[in-house]
């Protein structure tokens, strides 16, 4: 099996509590729902960024993971890991040109695999409606507890409506400000088509610097040692009205 290199970026105590509630919402969708599908309305709204990161983060539970980057016009995936030798991809498996084992890659977090979506083909729409992109899917559910599709944004083409046909629920990916309401709607009603329920969306993007709360940024020890100071005054106060 081929390997690749995940970056293992740290990330913000706030991003790692937000992320956790996400994994912890998809656990609550019940076991069937093991083929989750990630999508978006436009390009660059931070989709595989997130799925990579989830995927990670349910890695780390113990739970199998494979990640299959369905993006075959764009994918942005491959260019972000350090990549061991010659790997194929999902194209290459769709086409004929290999075998599953060869495309799946292992990676630096031992629970989880990746598909990469494979060099451009000039048909992929027809690709991914083929019944060995079918036979994939229900192979890979006896193989991995979760399976995450990264796929081309929605309101865009069409190919993320026709995995969605696969999948066992969807997840939507929105940033904050650029996508209007309409938009994200016809994505919706894209999803319901296809018989794929909508388990949830991730706003995306949002500017924390501004948000005030028990876990921003603006929170510090002084903060907690202020708290405590009240406190203490509050329960004396209390001590001399007995």
């Amino acid at each position: 099996m081929n390997r690749i290199k995940l970056p293992e970026k740290k990330m913000s105590y706030l991003m790692t509590e937000q992320l956790k509630s996400f994994r912890t919402s998809l656990q609550f969708c019940g076991d069937d729902k093991k083929v989750i599908l990630i999508t978006s309305c436009l390009p660059s709204e931070g989709k595989s960024t997130t799925v990579t990161n989830i995927a990670k983060m349910i890695s780390e539970l113990g739970k199998s993971v494979l990640v299959i980057d369905s993006d075959m016009r764009k994918s942005v995936l491959a260019s972000r890991f350090q990549v061991e030798g010659e790997v194929k991809g999902l194209s290459h498996f769709l086409t004929g040109q290999c075998s599953l084992s060869d495309a799946v890659c292992a990676t630096n977090f031992p629970k989880l695999h990746f598909l990469l979506a494979g060099p451009v083909p000039p048909n992929p729409s027809e690709l991914l409606s083929s019944g060995r992109f079918k036979a994939m899917i229900e192979a890979f559910r006896g193989m991995y507890d979760y399976i995450l599709i990264d796929s081309a944004p929605m309101g865009l083409v069409t190919d993320g409506a026709i995995v969605a046909g696969h999948c066992d629920g969807a997840v939507l990916i929105v940033e904050k400000g650029r996508v209007k309401r309409n938009m994200a709607i016809v994505v919706k009603n894209k999803l319901a088509e296809s018989g794929c329920p909508l388990l949830g969306a991730v706003l995306n993007k949002v500017d924390i610097q501004h948000h005030k709360g028990y876990y921003g940024k603006k929170y510090d020890y002084r903060e907690y040692e202020n708290h405590n100071e009240e406190t203490n005054r509050w329960r004396d106060w209390k001590k001399t009205r007995k």
